[in-house]
């Protein structure tokens, strides 16, 4: 069986590539029938990753809460991403999960606050929600191939 982080690195790379094949306004664009846009799902996945790990062990996460409240579940595309935001979200596709291997080889993940995800799944350690955690950036994946797709058409 693939090691989560391996699993996740890879997506991780796929979502870089979107990252670097799209211009900033297509990167922002919301086209029609979706509520977000490319660059709001990949730093989605880097807020619910750092959510799942790490603020339901108790421990702090590399994130600050303006990107929490921008990016995390429920919410929608407020305003476009800027150049400097999309950066720092490209270094936080690595680096979060770069520090979640470390932690994991050192672990430091000793409690874990039972969650209920909305599809269901009841998260009871890390372990459950690292897996949890490609499930969901696997489905964030699919609206992101969507969404390129009707970037293409527009």
């Amino acid at each position: 069986m693939q090691d989560p982080i391996t699993i996740t690195r890879v997506n991780r790379k796929m979502l870089e590539k979107m990252l670097d094949s799209y211009s900033l306004d297509q990167l922002n664009e919301i086209p029609e029938g979706f509520k977000n846009n490319l660059i709001w799902n990949i730093a989605h996945v880097v807020v619910t990753q750092q959510l799942l790990v790490y603020k339901l062990s108790g421990l702090p996460m590399m994130i600050d809460d303006e990107m929490v409240d921008l990016y995390r579940k429920g919410t929608k595309t407020e305003r476009p991403a800027t150049v400097e935001e999309v950066s720092e979200i490209k270094k936080l596709l690595f680096t979060t999960l770069d520090k979640t291997e470390k932690d994991l080889n050192d672990d430091i993940f000793k409690n874990y606050n039972d969650y209920e995800t909305s599809t269901g799944f009841v998260l009871k350690s890390v372990e459950d929600a690292m897996n949890f955690n490609n499930y969901h950036e696997g489905i964030h994946l699919g609206y992101i191939l969507a969404l390129r797709k009707a970037i293409q058409s527009s």
